[in-house]
């Protein structure tokens, strides 16, 4: 069959490739809120996430709602159970135990590529980054405090150069945080305020064992000063937490 002859390709509308694009969007925004919310405690483990509130909430179908809460399952920030729904997962004790394990494993080995890759710039923007942590604890933002220090530890796997490793820090600071949520003492995260400051300290010069062992003995800090005690599953109020 010759080039004139061939059957022309279907081209899909510019307006329906700019929905769905805009879609993807809105999607992408509404489960960056939900995580943001459950990271930072304003929905608590074990919290009931139904469709249907969640839907008038952010004026999209049960469908959207749907795939939404599927990509955080996958995540482990919210757990599916057929017949009951949705909810914030809720970690146990065995569990908390096994990201910690992962993480001394995965985080300690980055330091030393950390620690190759540090300069000047990098040091700065994490001292701000963990300035603003402190002024959140200081400040009773407990949840903040939190979520800011997870964002702290990703920042360090990114600066290795292991994208891949990474990800996977990110996924386990976002499990942290819950496990930091249900068994954590308020107005303390488990380990010293100015941690993170030392930490980078022994990175600037370069020093990755010492940063590495470093790093391991904050981690048992904070593992060590979790305490286990189960709560009752609460039911949120959806229009308060993203209403407003």
């Amino acid at each position: 069959m010759s080039d004139a002859q061939a059957p022309e390709k279907r081209r899909a509308p510019a307006k329906e490739v700019k929905n769905s694009k805009e879609g993807d969007e809105r999607h992408d925004a509404i489960y960056r809120s939900v995580s943001d919310a459950i990271v930072e405690q304003r929905l608590k483990p074990g919290a009931r996430l139904r469709e249907d509130a969640l839907a008038d909430v952010f004026g999209i179908s049960r469908t959207g709602i749907r795939k939404i809460l599927q990509r955080l399952a996958l995540e482990q920030l919210v757990t599916l159970i057929p017949r009951r729904g949705a909810s914030v997962t809720r970690p146990t004790a065995d569990e908390a135990k096994d990201v910690f394990v992962a993480r001394q494993l995965i985080e300690c080995g980055l330091m030393p590529d950390v620690a190759r890759r540090m300069g000047e710039k990098e040091a700065a923007e994490l001292r701000e980054m963990a300035r603003q942590e402190r002024q959140a604890l200081r400040s009773g933002q407990q949840s903040v405090a939190i979520r800011l220090s997870a964002d702290f530890h990703v920042r360090l796997a990114q600066l290795s150069g292991n994208a891949t490793l990474a990800e996977f820090v990110e996924r386990l600071c976002s499990r942290s945080s819950l496990i930091l949520a249900v068994y954590g003492h308020r107005g303390h995260l488990g380990c010293e305020s100015h941690d993170h400051d030392d930490l980078i300290g022994y990175l600037e010069t370069g020093n990755g064992e010492r940063a590495k062992a470093f790093m391991s003995r904050h981690l048992k800090a904070i593992e060590a000063s979790l305490s286990m005690v189960e709560e009752e599953e609460n039911v949120p109020d959806l229009q308060q937490i993203f209403g407003g």
